[in-house]
């Protein structure tokens, strides 16, 4: 009974000074706010990265010449970038027990040329069994086959980006391209794929057989990469199966690896955790906006209990205990809390989907996050209140009846 009265009484008199509820509670909104949309930011980016991942298959691994070293945020070849061959992929094939295919890569950027259009793009040199390992399809015509590739022949699958800015809408399919100084038949075209990790674009791309690639048109004896696709969940141990088939071949007893292999399961740790921190980060600066509401919250309660000191006093000369005036101004704490924190996790749903509709940036809301939100924002209601109840309550009847 005196719970229901106390509340009756809090809330009356909250609703009594508009202005200031508002503003008591702005603190506490765009705390809560702020926590839903950081997390929405945080969540949606790492979905995007997870699915770019999955998208380049969760069963890869990466083997790259020379040593791989993080520089200025990007992976860059350090050292000694002519140790992989193509016999290298053949040895992984024949010797490893836990690989299902690997592919050669070699890659450059080169200008190519069909009538008066140019561009500059990567040319990729490798073998159809690159189309399961790397999740490629084509879209119109076909790929080339491994006939194509061991008689040398000059063929080529375009990307969906190369496509439009040298065929616009024109069909590519049997038309003829310049590499460099050579020419090449165009017989098919991929679906698009969008962009990779690093926001580049893995549909502004040239395939060619990479026997025609090596010989024909980068004069080179070794390749930058293998692409290995490992039997199904055994990508760690086709990890390191491939490590020691190569330290083997390269005969490297005493000697450190002369190559870098990187499986999408630690790529894929590696994108959670960086993803994580990222999102911890802003929330725990949102979070400290809920702390400056709470402040807002105490300054506010402070302000009106000096004010209604003669109200306070003539409450407790007509009976009113000291729980009584403690119960009231903890309630009022928690309602401008509680209610700031509601009108925050409106705010931050709508904010999160009108920005993800309108900036097209992907946000995922986390109902974990929103429940802890508001319940932060109700805890710290609850925290800040105390001391200004506490105070209201041990007010002398006497002395606040003689209060201005």
């Amino acid at each position: 009974m005196k719970l229901i009265k106390g509340t009756r009484i809090a809330l009356k008199t909250l609703f009594s000074h508009k202005l200031r509820t508002a503003l008591a509670t702005l603190g506490i909104v765009v705390g809560v706010c702020s926590v839903i949309v950081m997390v929405a930011i945080g969540d949606g980016a790492q979905k995007q990265v997870l699915s770019k991942i999955q998208a380049m298959g969760t069963d890869l691994v990466i083997v790259t010449a020379g040593q791989v070293k993080i520089i200025a945020g990007r992976q860059r070849q350090t050292g000694n970038v002519t140790t992989l061959t193509l016999r290298d992929v053949d040895t992984i094939l024949e010797e490893s027990q836990y690989i299902k295919a690997a592919a050669p890569a070699q890659t450059k950027k080169m200008l190519v040329k069909y009538e008066s259009l140019s561009a500059t793009t990567s040319v990729t040199g490798t073998t159809e069994a690159v189309m399961p390992i790397r999740n490629l399809f084509v879209g119109k015509g076909r790929f080339f086959t491994a006939d194509e590739d061991r008689t040398l022949q000059r063929v080529a699958v375009i990307g969906k980006t190369v496509a439009k800015e040298l065929f616009e809408n024109r069909n590519p399919v049997g038309e003829t391209v310049r590499i460099g100084k050579v020419y090449f038949e165009v017989i098919g075209v991929l679906r698009e794929k969008g962009t990779d990790l690093v926001g580049n674009d893995q549909d502004d791309v040239i395939y060619i057989p990479v026997s025609t690639a090596l010989r024909r048109l980068f004069n080179l004896t070794y390749i930058n990469n293998i692409y290995v696709q490992s039997k199904p969940d055994s990508i760690d141990k086709a990890a390191s199966e491939a490590g020691v088939v190569l330290r083997e071949k390269h005969r490297l007893r005493n000697k450190p690896d002369d190559f870098t292999i990187q499986s999408q399961t630690e790529i894929l740790k590696t994108e959670k955790e960086t993803s994580q921190t990222f999102t911890n980060l802003l929330s725990a600066v949102a979070g400290i906006s809920l702390l400056v509401g709470g402040v807002g919250i105490l300054a506010i309660m402070l302000i009106s209990i000096k004010e209604r000191t003669r109200e306070i006093g003539l409450r407790r000369a007509v009976g009113a205990l000291k729980r009584d005036l403690l119960l009231q101004f903890i309630v009022e704490s928690l309602a401008l809390s509680a209610s700031g924190g509601i009108v925050g996790i409106i705010l931050g749903i709508a904010f999160s989907l009108g920005a993800s509709y309108l900036t097209k940036w992907p946000m995922s809301l986390s109902v974990p996050a929103i429940a802890i939100a508001f319940a932060f924002s109700a805890i710290i209601g609850l925290i800040f209140g105390v001391y200004p109840a506490a105070k209201a309550a041990g007010l002398d009847p006497i002395e606040a009846l003689k209060a201005e």
